[in-house]
């Protein structure tokens, strides 16, 4: 039997959202901007799930803006933001272990004409406010920094970072696809002027999304067509996929305190245990505030994408948190960022949690992890790896 433990990444469809979804799909077909009954009946479906979403983040719906994920809101936060006020000349600032979503923007910005300034986090991969307020300029419009990390959980002091980009006049986006999962989140107690959510992190279809964007802050959309989503973002909305992120929201919004508390669980006697039978393991971001599922550890010596690739073969799902380029695998920019070095962010593990993981599977992966490590420990060291 196989067991998943890469919720990070992606999460299944919760039999509710399912049903929802289903029951969607062939009821609520029309395009929603039709005046007929179908095309209303789906607008009602969209604007209920808009009401949802904005009960999760707590803010009025107006200002939730559905889109395809995480990918596309952090994109237009960034790019719309920036477009909106002209990006020659302007000057952004960003964490250095954002998502590729959110760096992937900031170049884009830079090809612009815009500068960019990262910013490292500390050893225990929190980013110092105080280091944000250092590298702001007269000429920063927009600060963006992660709520909580994809990769060790770590939590970000975002309200105290609103306020400094506030106090300077410049925007604040915080990339919570990750947060939004796992904790509660009050977008407007955060001072967040744009903040971004996916819905297949939480139990929701793929393909769906959502950009928290405050009264008053003007973005440019990224394509040019119709006016839906009150003109920044065109496109005929997908109802039924909406309906079912909705949904998603409405039941993670429901169950978050017990999820929070059963995952924590889980999650602590998963570290107590690769920590107490595997010698020279780290829990990367130890100490810090970290998201309730996630944690990301690193085991002396040993090839941390060899490991996830045993446990695959042994029907468990993990991550190594790198990225795969052109044959070869870098060591994540997170760990690095942090200071690790790069052997070290190599031999690092996440493991993320969420619906269906019980004390049994935990235990399981606990043994599977001990195996596998043994037995790399007795093959030969591999030749060349620089």
């Amino acid at each position: 039997m196989a067991h998943y433990f890469d919720h990070n990444a992606s999460t299944p469809l919760s039999p509710h959202v399912l049903a929802v979804l289903a029951e969607a799909e062939a009821d609520l077909f029309g395009n929603p901007s039709s005046v007929h009954g179908f095309g209303q009946r789906a607008r009602a479906g969209v604007e209920a799930a808009r009401e949802q979403v904005a009960r999760l983040l707590r803010c009025p719906a107006r200002e939730i803006v559905f889109t395809s994920g995480g990918t596309e809101s952090d994109n237009l936060a960034l790019l719309g933001a920036l477009r909106a006020t002209g990006v020659a000349g302007r000057h952004v600032v960003a964490s250095a272990i954002e998502h590729p979503a959110v760096l992937g923007a900031c170049s884009r910005l830079e090809r612009e004409g815009a500068a960019v300034t990262l910013v490292p986090p500390r050893p225990d991969g929190v980013v110092d406010p105080e280091a944000v307020r250092c590298a702001l300029r007269p000429e920063t419009v927009l600060v963006t920094v992660m709520h909580a990390s994809n990769e060790t959980g770590v939590v970000q002091p975002v309200a105290e970072i609103a306020r400094i980009a506030r106090h300077a006049g410049a925007l604040f986006h915080c990339d919570g696809v990750q947060a939004a999962a796992r904790l509660p989140v009050d977008v407007r107690a955060i001072g967040a002027d744009l903040y971004s959510i996916s819905g297949h992190k939480f139990n929701g279809p793929k393909g769906t999304g959502a950009l928290y964007v405050r009264d008053g802050v003007r973005i440019e959309p990224l394509g040019a067509g119709g006016r839906q989503e009150r003109e920044r973002r065109p496109g005929t909305e997908n109802g039924p996929a909406l309906v079912a992120l909705g949904a998603a929201a409405e039941w993670l919004a429901a169950h978050l305190d017990t999820e929070t508390s059963r995952l924590a669980a889980l999650r602590d006697r998963l570290e107590r245990g690769l920590l107490d039978r595997l010698p020279g393991a780290a829990v990367n971001g130890a100490g810090s505030p970290r998201t309730p599922n996630t944690t990301s550890v690193r085991f002396a010596g040993l090839d941390g994408e060899a490991l996830a690739i045993a446990l695959d073969l042994a029907g468990f799902a993990v991550s190594t948190g790198a990225a795969c380029a052109g044959g070869s695998v870098r060591p994540s920019h997170v760990l690095l960022a942090m200071g690790l070095a790069p052997g070290e962010a190599r031999s690092s593990l996440r493991f993320s949690l969420g619906l269906g993981n019980d004390e049994a599977q935990v235990d399981a992966l606990i043994e599977a992890v001990e195996a596998a490590a043994a037995r790399q420990r007795r093959k030969p060291a591999a030749v060349g790896r620089g």
